[in-house]
């Protein structure tokens, strides 16, 4: 009886988990394109650093997601 009760628990738990949507407001976009909510604490020593492995790799562009692949950018 426990074992039943708590499965409907978890599983009305679970359903209202998934109906939340995470939609962007166009008013938040402003916010969330701020260089200070990047992951990384240090924006120039990442620049160094993304400069050194181009010049190493000889690869350009690698750590950037623009561009859809099909070379129409």
């Amino acid at each position: 009886m426990i074992k039943h009760g708590m499965l409907g628990v978890t599983i009305v738990l679970l359903c209202g988990c998934a109906s939340m949507v995470p939609d962007v407001k166009p008013y938040e976009r402003e916010q969330l394109a701020d260089p200070i909510m990047s992951f990384s604490r240090d924006t120039l020593s990442d620049q160094h650093r993304n400069h050194v492995f181009d010049v190493r790799e000889s690869a350009r562009g690698a750590t950037t997601t623009e561009g859809g692949g099909c070379g129409c950018n």
